[in-house]
Formats: C-alpha cells, structure tokens, sequence
C-alpha cells in the first residue's frame, strides 16, 4: 500500500497552495490547503514550509497511514520540512521522495482549479504547458478585479515590479498642511517648506488646465 503526497498552486499566481494525499490501491483522496497569507506579508519567513507539514500530518492521519504503507511526497521544496518531520516519525526508509505523475497530480491539480474557480476566476486550458501565459492571464484578471488581490501571492519579490502589486504610499508618508488657495486642511507627499504654496486634492485640479496653458504659451 502506498499514499503519495503532492501540491498545486506553489507557482500560481493566484490562492494559496493545494496539497493533496493519495491512497492509489484504493483510490482515497483528500486534500487541504495552505492560505494565502502565508504567501503575503509573511512570505519571507518561509512560514508555508511549517504549514505544508501541519497539513501533510494531518492527511496522512485522515487516511489512517498504516504501520507497513510507504509515503511517497513530492520532490518540491514545499515539502523540505514536512519530509524531515515525516522520516521521524514513520522512518527514512518508509517516506521516500518521488516525481509525482498519474491520478494523484491530476486530483490535486482539479482540487486547486475547484478553489481558483471558486474566485471566479477561470483557467487557461493549456496553463500546465505555458506557465507564462497562464501568470500574465491570472494578472490581467486581477487587474479587472482589484478587489480580490488578496486572494494573490503578494509576498513573492519578483511582483515588485509590476505597478498592480505596489502598495500605495502609507498614510504615515503623508504631511499635513493648509491649502494656500482655499484654507482648508489637507494632506501631501511632501514635507511643506514656508516658502512653498500648498494645495489641495481639489485646488490643484482647478489649477492645472491654467499651468498647462501658460506652458503652452511660453
């Protein structure tokens, strides 16, 4: 008797990750997730890789792993630490790491598409043979719909670059001042100098048609 162990969604763009426990002579199945969050702000501490052992743990409890079962896990490094905690447990010569392929890659990669599709979002067809196209296609979704951003893996570096992944300036960033137009109270990105007109969000909309002007003239 064997059960292996896989994941789906450590490369998407979208959700968290699904791990997936499979019992292959019978067919069980049963999987649970890693949230989202651990791929956010706390992304940097490598806080998934605890959590893929809690979750791993606890499938393998559901499906009641036996005392001669062998426990095949996938070779990806979102198990480095659940395959250590497992060998302590059931021992190095019964948790044996592979290359997943067959019904136990096809039923957690459905159980991460079930969840995404969830969202509302709908996969690419081909998005296992062009990972690039299905991340630019998992982008421009979250780019028509903001609001779920945090259903995305935000904590991942390599987002920086891109506009739609920068958080907006901090409240903290902002000054507070007096409009020199209209007298009210306001907030800017810079620090005000005495020497130096404020305005606010208002004014500075009524002012810019006569900057451009002037521009235009000179």
């Amino acid at each position: 008797m064997t059960v292996i162990v896989d994941d789906a969604g450590s490369g998407d763009l979208l959700f968290g990750v699904v791990i997936g426990a499979y019992r292959e002579e019978t067919g069980e199945f049963t999987y649970d997730l890693i949230g989202v969050k651990f791929y956010q702000d706390r992304f940097c501490k490598k806080e998934y890789l605890q959590e893929a052992s809690r979750v791993t743990a606890q499938l393998l409890e559901k499906l009641k792993v036996k005392p001669d079962e062998e426990v095949h896990v996938c070779q990806g490094n979102i198990f480095d630490v659940a395959v250590a905690d497992l060998q302590k447990v059931h021992g190095e010569e019964r948790v044996i790491r592979v290359r997943v392929t067959g019904e136990a890659q096809r039923l957690v990669e459905i159980a991460y598409l079930d969840e995404v599709r969830n969202l509302g979002y709908e996969p690419l067809p081909e998005r296992e043979d062009k990972r690039a196209k299905s991340f630019f296609h998992m982008m421009r979704w979250l780019k028509a719909h903001p609001d779920m951003l945090r259903y995305a893996k935000t904590g991942w570096p390599r987002l920086k670059r891109y506009r739609l992944f920068n958080k907006p300036q901090q409240e903290e960033d902002m000054y507070e001042a007096v409009c020199s137009e209209c007298g009210s109270p306001c907030a800017v990105p810079f620090k005000p100098e005495p020497n130096r007109p404020v305005f606010c969000h208002v004014c500075w909309k009524k002012r810019m048609p006569r900057r451009r002007r002037k521009a235009v003239n000179s």
